[in-house]
């Protein structure tokens, strides 16, 4: 029996999400008429812009979403970490979440969920529904909870991410990976909105972050040779959008998708002037030296260096006592680190400035587990794009990519009034109220 046929009354949700998908853009692409289902959703509620988690990563990001906390308390800090008292690096993933999940939250109330391609969720873990774990999960069979549903997933053809290698150079094919990727999420969502009994749905859709990557221009420039392709395709997500809230909304008796749908992105998205290479930076300046000309890690980092940066905007100083060639003293602590704010405040390149913010530790994090972070992190300007790679020769570059993050315009859609400030980890109590 379809879930239209139960009953009507029961408190669910429904959350969408565009991974990377601007305020700005979308409600130019709602303006414009590409997105027209989108506009009539967001004239039932509230479309606000949301600023996000720090560093305004994906890694980061939905984990404050799932959880509605800072790293803090949920305890990931990157896409990469360093292992205890080492330089080694290390990948967190979802079993190192220390912080409840929504749907962990839900269960405890004895509600069920399913979840589809949310990122850092791999590997999938025991919940009470359905999990499927998106970027970055590398290996299908372990992407999904329960298990039994595996073989369901193949026959759908389902996908958990483009190829980006391929992607990256080749636009046509970039497009196509598109499509059909979102037309896998879709008869997927089809199966489970039917077949499962839940509570709340959720879906993720991670294609826009990397059209914005690889083909920001695309969207920006109206003579691009892609840019009709990367409008049909937001075409595409807008109806995709419609479908999900009209669903949505016969299914919970109401006239309009609210309350209880809801829509988010995880981070912001803009075009890339300059990359600039933190450690590189760090090197001239005189806090970093490498054992070697070509470092392969931070294994390589020679006595005396004071700091280091990990991708993509977290600078960690050498203490004494916590890493293998610490040199800082405690005592050091202030005064040094308020010499690289200063510094980073007055980087410049093209006669432009650099660096936005530089957000000490306790400005960013709170909870149990703050001290495990950074001790600054640096919010740069729009088209600045900062790095932690170690094999660059110069501070200002470029690589393939065309797009990166912002901080401050993310978006969030419910039936909430509009807040003066609004942070994702926000969303998770709003949607709790929902269903509880």
């Amino acid at each position: 029996m379809g879930l239209l046929k139960r009953g009507r009354r029961r408190k669910r949700a429904c959350v969408v999400g565009l991974d990377g998908v601007p305020h700005s853009l979308l409600t130019r692409l709602m303006a414009d008429g590409v997105m027209p289902a989108t506009a009539r959703i967001a004239a039932e509620g509230t479309l606000q812009p949301m600023t996000v988690t720090l560093p305004e990563i994906s890694a980061v990001s939905w984990p404050g979403f799932m959880t509605g906390t800072d790293s803090g308390t949920h305890g990931i800090f990157g896409f990469v970490d360093l292992k205890a008292n080492s330089y080694v690096l290390t990948f967190p993933s979802y079993t190192q979440l220390k912080a409840p999940t929504l749907w962990d939250r839900l269960a405890e109330k004895g509600k069920r969920s399913v979840v589809i391609n949310q990122p850092s969720t791999y590997p999938a873990r025991p919940m009470n529904g359905v999990l499927i774990s998106g970027f970055v999960a590398v290996d299908m069979a372990k992407a999904v909870y329960p298990a039994r549903h595996l073989a369901r997933l193949r026959q759908l053809g389902y996908r958990i991410d483009v190829d980006t290698q391929r992607a990256r150079s080749d636009p046509s094919f970039l497009m196509e990976e598109l499509r059909s990727t979102l037309d896998a999420r879709r008869r997927v969502v089809d199966h489970f909105w039917e077949a499962e009994d839940w509570d709340y749905f959720e879906v993720v859709i991670t294609g826009t972050d990397r059209l914005h990557h690889f083909l920001w221009s695309a969207l920006e420039d109206s003579a691009h040779p892609f840019h009709g392709a990367a409008l049909e395709y937001y075409g595409q997500i807008d109806a995709f959008l419609g479908r999900m809230a009209y669903r949505f909304a016969r299914l919970s008796g109401q006239d309009g998708p609210i309350p209880g749908f809801f829509l988010l992105s995880d981070h912001g998205f803009t075009a890339i002037h300059q990359e600039v290479y933190l450690n590189r930076w760090l090197q001239e300046q005189g806090y970093l030296a490498f054992s070697s000309r070509s470092p392969e890690s931070l294994e390589e980092l020679a006595e005396g260096s004071r700091a280091f940066a990990l991708d993509p905007s977290r600078i960690y100083l050498n203490l004494r006592g916590k890493y293998p060639k610490g040199c800082v003293s405690e005592e050091q602590v202030c005064r040094l680190r308020e010499e690289l704010v200063e510094k980073l405040q007055n980087l410049q390149c093209d006669g432009l400035k650099v660096v936005q913010r530089v957000f000490r530790r306790e400005e960013v994090y709170s909870g149990p587990l703050a001290e495990q972070g950074p001790d600054l992190v640096v919010l740069s300007q729009r088209g600045f794009d900062l790095k932690g790679s170690l094999r660059q020769s110069e501070v200002f570059g470029r690589s393939g990519l065309e797009g990166m993050h912002t901080w401050d315009d993310a978006f969030f859609f419910s039936d909430e009034p509009p807040r003066e400030e609004f942070c994702i980890t926000d969303c998770a109590e709003i949607i709790l109220r929902t269903v509880l």
